[in-house]
């Protein structure tokens, strides 16, 4: 049964989430810091059209990036040892989520409203969101954004206006976890894209128990630097 939630009445457990359609947990509520932190920590995220009322989400499976794990293909490989480019951390976040509202070919309109974009830029605000950015020649790219809590980190949306610059700032992002001592990268639902950067699926109970184990320290991890293995681009000569 799909939960209605009031201005501060807490999320139901994840565990109730419908499997048609596939996670839908929750209705209503607010995207203030204090919320979106509390969803996080219970395996659950924001994700609806701008007509729609605050839906919230749990999906099984979950899917998953373990950020030691991570290994770029020969391709990515390849494009990360020419250092072609400057990766970034939070000096453009407004920028990064803008672009990943932005209406794309394969898609009519964006679920990045006004008042998403307004909630992340809060959660940025207070160390907890963070932007992984592309830049060539001056020019932002591409990057992704998303939430880090104790040792996880949760995705949510990446653009790319270059051909690899959303997957070199996700290739950084996992190396750069990594490097940090997180454990987890939610990717949150599986798509082909995600699939071809080696993310996989996790049954949404073990996801639940990762998740409320590793985000238990809530120290604030920001202002972010890029290691510096990563900004002179050794890393990734060295890695493989």
């Amino acid at each position: 049964m799909l939960t209605s939630l009031g201005k501060d009445s807490p999320f139901p457990p994840a565990e109730r989430a419908l499997h048609t359609p596939n996670g839908l947990l929750a209705v209503g509520g607010d995207l203030s810091a204090t919320r979106l932190l509390e969803a996080y920590r219970n395996g659950i995220f924001p994700w609806f059209s701008p007509d729609e009322p605050i839906l919230w989400w749990s999906p099984d499976p979950r899917m998953v990036i373990v950020p030691g794990a991570f290994s770029p293909n020969r391709s990515l490989r390849r494009v990360l040892r020419r250092h072609a480019y400057e990766v970034r951390i939070d000096t453009a976040f407004a920028d990064v989520i803008a672009a990943c509202a932005a209406p794309r070919d394969s898609q009519s309109g964006t679920w990045i409203s006004n008042d998403m974009q307004q909630a992340y830029l809060a959660l940025h605000a207070l160390g907890h969101a963070h932007s992984f950015e592309t830049w060539v020649d001056g020019e932002l790219v591409g990057g992704l954004y998303g939430v880090a809590l104790g040792q996880a980190f949760f995705g949510e949306s990446m653009f790319s206006r270059a051909t690899d610059a959303s997957k070199i700032a996700f290739a950084h992002l996992c190396a750069q976890l990594a490097q940090q001592g997180f454990v987890l990268l939610d990717c949150q639902m599986h798509t082909p894209h995600l699939a071809s950067l080696g993310a996989h699926e996790m049954p949404r109970r073990a996801f639940l128990t990762a998740v409320r184990q590793h985000t238990r320290l809530d120290g604030l991890p920001g202002p972010w630097t890029l290691h510096p293995a990563l900004h002179d681009g050794t890393y990734w000569t060295n890695a493989g």
